[in-house]
């Protein structure tokens, strides 16, 4: 190698620079999943090694309700198509793997292709030696604004849980309240359970609509007009409660109204678009683009918030962030603990190079999570930093992830389901959306 090479390598510090004039493309070696739950929650992590020494990538497939099922899409299905291909052509390769199933857009195979295409991201910041952020263009801000999660069984809980935030320097709150002896979401509900003609947990929209909207207008009145507010519906009412709903928080001027309708239920957005002024956000469940298509192209959503991993990686997010753009659509991707700290990166990553980043939902990492995942993003202030290191700038610490296999800390149902949800259902019997 001349030495200008060696200078270059040296000033850059990394050793996979294969960008370099002169050096080969690295290989897909090996492709296998890290399956690790430190918080109770299953997280897949997939880790592609290349055949240059020290150069490797992670990216997340977290799917919890059906991990198993990923961690096999990947190793069983994705290892053996992709062994041998260049790492270094991450759209090509997402391409290819999108259509070799045949059948796609569904969860299973999006999450295990996310976790290839976030792992070949984290690659590529490792040969530039930059994070990936950069890759995407650079900085449009300095740090990600965030919301917290505020909850509690009665008022008062809920406003001193969201004070709590505000101190911390959060300037976004979503705000979740219980129902007495029902299944909620975001908080727990206290209380006997309601006599019910079944033995599953109860939830009945109506009650839950108005104690939320009592819940958001005390909120208001007791935050101040500063903080700003908002809710998840969690797509449980229906259609014309939603409208409604959305048409009756409007003097406490939310930020944003949550997933107020299914994927189900997407033709209803353009009433709801027509009848109220309450900003809307929708997309956790979102796998397909004729989901997410449609909602930005109508204008008929304020901010998408897709689950990163869920829509296939950074690869079609960078480009549904940049579609959104040109009809005012903001970005509020998902952030839930059943994200792995390689997902929340991928995240922020999208936050800081986008310009129509709207704010992002924030869930802390543990001491258990940290132990695993070393550089996670950093929150100061109610903003969250970026690793400034090549790649997601976060290694895998694979012994500690050992010590926590899927279901260590599982119990009673959740444990039986294999990580799945159990069902929820009204006083009569039906079953409900979750």
């Amino acid at each position: 190698m001349r030495r200008r090479d060696l200078l270059q390598l040296a000033v850059c510090g990394s050793v996979g620079q294969a960008v370099l004039r002169g050096m080969p493309s690295p290989k897909i070696r090996d492709v296998r999943v890290i399956a690790t739950a430190p918080a109770g929650l299953r997280l897949a992590v997939v880790k592609i090694l290349t055949d240059q020494d020290g150069l490797y990538g992670y990216g997340c497939a977290t799917f919890t309700q059906r991990a198993d099922l990923v961690v096999a899409a990947v190793e069983r299905y994705l290892k053996p198509f992709l062994e041998g291909k260049p790492a270094d052509r991450i759209d090509d390769i997402w391409q290819a793997c999108y259509n070799s199933s045949y059948w796609r857009n569904g969860p299973v195979l999006n999450n295990a292709l996310s976790g290839v295409d976030m792992a070949l991201w984290d690659i590529k910041g490792r040969q530039a030696g930059l994070p990936v952020y950069q890759l995407l263009g650079g900085k449009c801000r300095e740090a990600v604004d965030c919301y917290g999660h505020a909850g509690g069984s009665e008022i008062p809980e809920v406003i001193d849980s969201a004070r709590r935030f505000m101190e911390r320097g959060f300037r976004h709150v979503r705000v979740q309240i219980g129902v007495p002896g029902m299944s909620g979401y975001g908080a727990g509900g206290a209380g006997a359970r309601p006599e019910a003609l079944h033995q599953s947990p109860v939830y009945e929209p109506a009650v839950y609509l108005r104690r939320a909207l009592k819940m958001i207008e005390a909120c208001r009145k007791q935050l101040g007009e500063e903080v700003e507010l908002l809710h998840d519906v969690h797509e449980r009412v229906s259609p014309s409660q939603a409208i409604q709903f959305a048409k009756d928080v409007e003097p406490f001027r939310l930020f944003f109204l949550e997933d107020p309708l299914s994927p189900e239920d997407i033709a209803y957005f353009r009433q709801m678009r027509q009848q109220t002024s309450t900003p809307i956000a929708m997309g956790e469940l979102f796998n397909s683009p004729h989901e997410w298509t449609p909602l930005i192209a109508e204008r008929l959503i304020d901010y998408i918030r897709m689950h990163i991993s869920q829509m296939g990686g950074v690869t079609p997010a960078r480009k549904v962030a940049a579609f959104a753009e040109l009809f005012g659509v903001r970005t509020a991707w998902h952030g839930p603990g059943d994200v792995s700290p390689i997902g929340h990166a991928a995240n922020v990553a999208l936050d800081l190079a986008c310009h129509n980043f709207g704010v992002q939902e924030y869930s802390p990492f543990s001491e258990r999570v940290r132990e695993v995942f070393s550089g996670c993003p950093e929150m100061r202030n109610g903003y969250l930093y970026a690793n400034e290191k090549p790649g997601w700038g976060i290694e895998v610490d694979e012994k500690a992830a050992a010590k926590y296999p899927f279901g260590s800390f599982e119990q009673g149902e959740h444990k039986r389901l294999n990580g799945g949800w159990g069902e929820v259902r009204r006083r009569d019997g039906t079953i409900i959306k979750q």
